[in-house]
């Protein structure tokens, strides 16, 4: 009888240690194993959610970068017509200019000219008092005769 009482014994304490454990270590053992599975199963949706908003905002990154180049793209439109309205500006005054100069240096021109008639024709005039005098041996007298020479001026 040794032996079957042993392993009754062994048998009763093993089911009470069975049920011991079943009682009051299973449940605590059972509720962190449970309460890790949800952790872990948090972690992956924040994980996935994560991952889709980092998808969203590589979006909206490559949406704004777009736009910034669009707008760069205007911008720098926008310089070069401005650019080429200055250009044009510059050179409709510098047209202007040289037409101003141009009438000018015109006018001086005619009136140099004018000048240099004026300065021909009174040269001419006592050059035709002087021959006329060789030829009649005569002197003519310019104050009194100024109205044939200016006469004489007009018509050279």
């Amino acid at each position: 009888m040794g032996i079957n009482m042993t392993l009754i014994g062994q048998a009763g304490t093993f089911l009470v240690f069975i049920f011991v454990t079943m009682k009051y270590v299973w449940p605590p053992i059972s509720q962190a194993m449970e309460e890790r599975r949800k952790k872990i199963a948090e972690g992956l949706a924040q994980s996935e959610e994560a991952e889709h908003a980092l998808d969203r905002a590589r979006a909206e990154a490559d949406d704004i970068i777009k736009e910034a180049r669009k707008k760069a793209g205007e911008v720098i439109d926008q310089g070069s017509q401005r650019a080429n309205q200055i250009v044009e500006q510059a050179r409709e005054e510098a047209i202007a200019e040289r037409d101003r100069q141009v009438a000018t240096a015109e006018a001086e021109i005619r009136q140099a000219a004018n000048q240099a008639r004026e300065t021909l024709r009174t040269r001419l005039a006592e050059l035709s008092m002087a021959g006329a005098e060789r030829i009649i041996e005569k002197e003519i007298d310019p104050g009194k005769h100024r109205e044939m020479l200016d006469k004489l001026a007009t018509e050279l």
